[in-house]
């Protein structure tokens, strides 16, 4: 099963799961722009065309 087809954008994605196809790039739009945010000692990264979020 490909884990990227199935890209639900209101989950938080853990990088070491799930990590990038193309490096700096958003698996789900190709973007690479991303907001960033740390909350409770983790490192947010938000795409900031489609909001697919990662912990980094």
């Amino acid at each position: 099963m490909d884990s990227y087809a199935n890209i639900d954008l209101n989950k938080i994605y853990d990088y070491k799961d799930l990590p990038d196809k193309v490096g700096g790039r958003c698996d789900n739009c190709g973007n690479a722009l991303f907001k960033s945010t740390v909350k409770n000692f983790e490192f947010i990264r938000e795409c900031r065309q489609c909001g697919m979020k990662k912990r980094i």
